[in-house]
């Protein structure tokens, strides 16, 4: 691991003789009394000062504030649960006041553009480690709702548009959690991609594009992590609210694909106690329910059904036994002393995670700032002198020292009071003069472009920083930058012809400024070691390999959904959205329309160049491509080849098949081998309930991105019917 921190796994190995999870779950549960049992399904939230303002009596005196506690039943051996927000570090919004802080990871749509499965399971590794010391043993990680739509205000909490890319990091960062002893979540499941009124959300797709799409993003990260529980989302999928939805969560989720642990609500989204009969196995803040619904549906009404005999006994042991298995599975129950937490390891964990994540956009031969003679740089706006920002709701991580700013944004909602700019103390101003000691730096707010603009005439270079605040519970209205940030970067570009935008979102920006600036870099939200990854990349002490997880459209009207139904509307008003794309998503409806996108998917330049040769196509049950990546450049880098499919069978269709990340000196050579998972080369058969695989010829391509394809091949495959 980076920072030499060495790592524990408590994956168990069975004895001859020795219980399994399951034979556990089924003993535990049925010596428990049905009071135990109902304790088991339901969390309690924690005060925050915000929507739950009072402690409630529930949780235990000695017991720290928290996302959500269970009480444990402690003559059988089983441990409270404890969870916490954590797809970014171990979450504080108001439950501990004594704690002083966890290590701020960059977002994950950071780990996304880093292509790298390693990174993720590092990244879970830490959280996992973050929260034995805290006492937690659930997290409430591993975000891979696809993006959709570039207004998602969640979108920084996900990895990418691609099902296959948002499977393979989120399985890696759900493993490293639970390598712990920690039961992490999948979430959202499914179809959470927008926040406007999301509580009254209905996503409205074709059930078997979302089988190829969102939902096999949660199939193949089920396979390879094996999460210990799986939330559901806030919006109704098909008319249905995803934690009371039966087709998804009994025929699909633990029907045909088998699922093992259990289903557990999102924080106020169960309206009713009946969401038990169609698969949910856990209600979560309850009292979050108690404020938008009148009610704790599990608490009251659930034993009244189970009274009347409406709510059957069988259904409550199932719920129950699930909790049990994945407490039993993980490890949760046999906790010894919590591991040590090295926080300097953790922070080069972070700031690994900001090099390989930040993507350089457009370079016109600016970057890397040259060191060989003194420069005046000019260093404008976006808080650069303080830090770096941070997405906003259940996302957001309270550092280690505290943030270096907080400024009071707000907005409408029961979310608006938690719209804030969080800063983290890593001010890239400083990282900058303490690489370039030459350099004569000066910064500017950037608060008017005539301001700016008296900065940028007098300096050689003139770095803009833009900057958007996105979170939970609001999307945003369109892609400019907010506080007049585009016109001040224009007004700079006009002034100094040697112009570099640093862009801090969590989704694609308009850039009208585009062909005013010489190199663009997107930073996204780089966590707490931020500062002095960007500072690394625009010297050249770290050459860029970030890719984009997901692709930047010129505009919105190359979007599915240029107006976003709803957007604007006062909390609670009911919005339908149709996915007509399907399974088309991203770089997939581009390949559709046949727009060009600003930048698409997977695009990402270097200080180095790359070529690919040899490539060789393989058939049979599936497809093999295997070619050659050589670094034609004169110095160290990484790269990463994607392989898609383009055709298949005669019908055009754009699918990411695989991808390696390389890192290779000058003039290094290595043969890379990537098999696909069938999935993405088949339609799914609802009426039959499988995968099929049509008869033909199918193409593939390598390329450096969705759009730069270089090498082309093809095989045969046979029809063939499979899986499910």
């Amino acid at each position: 691991m980076p920072g030499g921190e060495e790592e524990v796994t408590t994956t168990q190995v069975l004895e001859p003789g020795q219980k399994t999870a399951d034979s556990r779950a089924a003993e535990t549960e049925q010596r428990m009394t049905d009071d135990e049992r109902f304790s088991m399904i339901i969390s309690i939230m924690g005060a925050t000062g915000g929507i739950i303002k009072v402690r409630d009596e529930r949780i235990p005196e000695d017991v720290a504030m928290s996302a959500g506690y269970t009480p444990g039943v402690p003559r059988l051996g089983v441990p409270a649960l404890r969870s916490s927000d954590a797809s970014m570090g171990i979450t504080n919004p108001g439950y501990r006041p004594d704690d002083t802080g966890a290590t701020a990871l960059p977002a994950s749509i950071v780990v996304g553009s880093s292509f790298n499965p390693d990174l993720a399971r590092d990244g879970g590794v830490l959280l996992g480690r973050e929260a034995r010391i805290r006492g937690f043993n659930i997290m409430l990680a591993g975000g891979i709702n696809l993006a959709r739509d570039p207004r998602n205000g969640r979108n920084f909490e996900y990895y990418s548009e691609d099902p296959l890319l948002t499977a393979v990091l989120g399985a890696g960062a759900v493993s490293g959690i639970q390598s712990q002893g920690v039961i992490s979540t999948l979430k959202h499941y499914s179809l959470n991609c927008n926040e406007t009124n999301r509580h009254w959300l209905d996503a409205i797709i074709d059930p078997a594009a979302h089988r190829e799409s969102d939902l096999l993003a949660f199939q193949i990260a089920i396979e390879r992590s094996e999460p210990g529980a799986i939330m559901s989302g806030y919006n109704k999928i098909n008319g249905e609210y995803a934690g009371g939805n039966h087709y998804l969560l009994n025929e699909v989720l633990k029907g045909a694909w088998g699922y093992k642990g259990w289903v557990m609500s999102d924080w106020g989204a169960t309206p009713s106690w009946e969401f038990a009969l169609a698969g949910l196995d856990q209600e979560s803040g309850v009292q979050a329910d108690a404020v938008f619904w009148k009610t704790e549906p599990f608490t009251d009404p659930l034993r009244k059904a189970y009274a009347e005999g409406r709510f059957p006994k069988e259904r409550l042991s199932d719920m129950v036994r699930r909790i049990l298995r994945s407490l039993y599975a993980v490890g949760a129950d046999s906790w010894g002393p919590a591991p040590e937490v090295n926080m300097e390891a953790h922070n080069e964990i972070a700031l690994e995670t900001a090099r390989q994540g930040i993507v350089l956009l457009k370079n016109d031969g600016i970057l890397p700032l040259a060191t060989e003679r003194p420069l005046k740089i000019a260093v404008i706006g976006g808080y650069a002198q303080l830090g770096v920002p941070s997405g906003t709701g259940s996302g957001a991580v309270l550092p280690g020292g505290g943030y270096a700013g907080i400024v009071k944004i707000g907005g409408p909602g029961p979310l608006g009071r938690a719209r804030n700019l969080y800063l983290l103390p890593s001010s890239p101003l400083e990282e900058l003069k303490r690489l370039l000691p030459s350099a004569e730096i000066e910064f500017d707010p950037g608060q008017t472009p005539a301001e700016a603009v008296l900065l940028a005439r007098r300096s050689d270079v003139a770095i803009v920083f833009g900057i958007r605040v996105e979170g939970e519970g609001f999307d945003i209205a369109d892609l400019s930058l907010p506080w007049g940030q585009d016109a001040a970067i224009e007004a700079v570009a006009s002034a100094n012809p040697n112009t570099v935008v640093v862009l801090e979102t969590g989704n694609p920006v308009a850039m009208p400024w585009l062909d005013k600036v010489k190199a663009v870099v997107q930073a996204w939200y780089p966590g707490q070691a931020g500062g002095q990854a960007i500072a690394e990349v625009l010297t050249g002490t770290v050459n860029p390999s970030g890719r984009l997880p997901i692709t930047f459209p010129a505009d919105l009207a190359q979007t599915p959904r240029p107006d976003l139904p709803g957007l604007g509307t006062p909390w609670g008003t009911p919005t339908t959205i149709h996915y007509d794309e399907g399974a088309e998503v991203g770089y997939r409806w581009f390949a559709k329309t046949g727009d060009t996108p600003l930048f698409p998917f997977g695009h990402g330049l270097s200080y180095t160049t790359f070529a690919y040769s040899d490539l060789a196509v393989g058939g049979g049950e599936t497809i093999t491509a295997r070619f050659t990546v050589t670094n034609t450049g004169e110095r160290e880098g990484a790269d990463v080849p994607q392989v898609y499919l383009t055709e298949a069978a005669g019908e055009r269709r754009m699918r990411l098949l695989g991808f390696q990340r390389v890192l290779l000196g000058p003039g290094e050579r290595r043969q890379v081998t990537i098999e696909a998972d069938p999935r993405l080369l088949a339609r799914f058969d609802e009426e039959a309930g499988r995968w099929r695989i049509a008869e033909g010829t199918y193409r593939v391509a390598i390329g450096k991105s969705a759009t730069d394809l270089v090498l082309t091949g093809e095989t045969w495959l046979s029809a063939r019917l499979f899986g499910s």
